[in-house]
């Protein structure tokens, strides 16, 4: 630990001090107007955050569209990390999670042909494409955009988690700041997600405090809900066990392949003593070895009844893998999460939809 310690201190913060001033120049020549920012006649919501990491984008981006979807012809555009296209690609019934990404694909199952989903590594391309293709779209949502300056949001939101805020942090390498701190001071609306519901009041006043926001800037408090297990495989699943049915005696394999899995573990375990963790990569590409590996653990638990849980975000790379154990396909189900927001903030969606009245790009 010493010298881990002494490593970090020696090579990382002299490292991270370097990034934070080539960050810092980027920003500045955005603000000196030497980098171009293109706006648009369609408002622009941009979701992202000042760390690396699960932070809880894209369950936010999918609660604005659940939302705002009713009141405008929404498209989400992301960069679609970690596909193997490249450019822009529309998602389509025939898109892969390879085609583009896994939290895209995510959400064009969740909303189909209400809401148009693409992807493109150049955002300020993708949007025209997006109005070329269809000019009745009145509003975009950009996942994980906040740094990707050359598009000047109509609102932009910042995640920062609450047990890991970004006041504590440091930047890359030493830490996991993607940019500054003072970046902060571009965003609209401040999320503080993945807060316990124990919270007490006094809690969110001495993290208002410590944000230090300005008065332009709003900030709201939001967390978790797990909702009941959806089968992987519902061609192959005879029923879908509740956890809270589950006894002692039965156990859980749990796969997660997400930057911060610990609430999704914590959340198992306040259920069941039994419960076998497999943790990957965030992103994860799962091998034959994977599967393997899986399914060995899985003939090796003890229990009356044994299952496989994964998240959600998990859930589309394994339904997609053509290595899934046949014989778990019966039992392994994923747990669907959905965001809400405390009241101590106020109306989340509420604060959107003022900025985006409030500006000038309503069509």
């Amino acid at each position: 630990m010493a010298a881990r310690s002494v490593f970090a201190n020696l090579v990382l913060l002299p490292l991270s001090r370097v990034y934070g001033g080539i960050t810092w120049l980027r920003n500045k020549l955005f603000d000196w107007k030497v980098l171009p920012q293109r706006e648009f006649d369609v408002p622009i919501i941009v979701v992202g955050n000042l760390a690396v990491g699960g932070t809880g984008k894209t369950p936010h981006t999918e609660y604005i569209v659940s939302e705002l979807r009713h009141k405008y012809h929404i498209a989400v555009l992301s960069r679609g990390y970690k596909r193997k296209t490249r450019g822009f690609v529309m998602a389509t019934p025939y898109s892969k999670p390879s085609d583009i990404g896994d939290e895209s694909y995510q959400m064009y199952g969740k909303f189909g042909h209400k809401v148009t989903v693409a992807v493109c590594e150049d955002r300020t391309t993708g949007i025209r494409e997006l109005l070329r293709l269809d000019p009745d779209i009145n509003l975009i949502v950009l996942d994980d955009a906040f740094q990707h300056r050359y598009v000047h949001p109509t609102v932009a939101v910042v995640m920062t988690e609450y047990s890991r805020p970004v006041f504590h942090d440091k930047m890359l390498p030493y830490g996991r700041l993607r940019e500054p701190l003072r970046g902060l001071h571009r965003a609209d609306i401040v999320v503080a997600t993945k807060c316990s519901p124990a919270m007490k009041d006094l809690e969110y006043s001495l993290f208002r405090k410590d944000m230090g926001l300005f008065p332009y800037q709003d900030l709201f408090f939001s967390r978790y809900a797990y909702q009941a297990l959806v089968p992987l495989f519902p061609e192959r699943s005879a029923s879908v066990p509740g956890l809270q049915w589950m006894t002692a005696q039965d156990s859980v394999l749990a796969i997660a392949g997400i930057d911060n899995p610990r609430p999704f573990i914590r959340h198992l375990k306040s259920f069941l003593p039994k419960v076998r963790v497999n943790i990957f990569p965030d992103h994860h590409a799962f091998s034959r070895k994977d599967m393997e590996l899986l399914l060995k653990r899985y003939t090796t638990m003890p229990g009356r009844q044994r299952i496989v849980v994964t998240t959600e975000k998990d859930a589309v790379r394994l339904a997609a893998s053509p290595y899934f154990p046949p014989e778990l396909r019966a039992v392994t189900y994923y747990m669907p999460i959905t965001v809400e927001f405390a009241p101590q903030g106020g109306d989340f969606i509420e604060a959107i939809e003022s900025r985006i009245k409030n500006s000038t790009k309503i069509r």
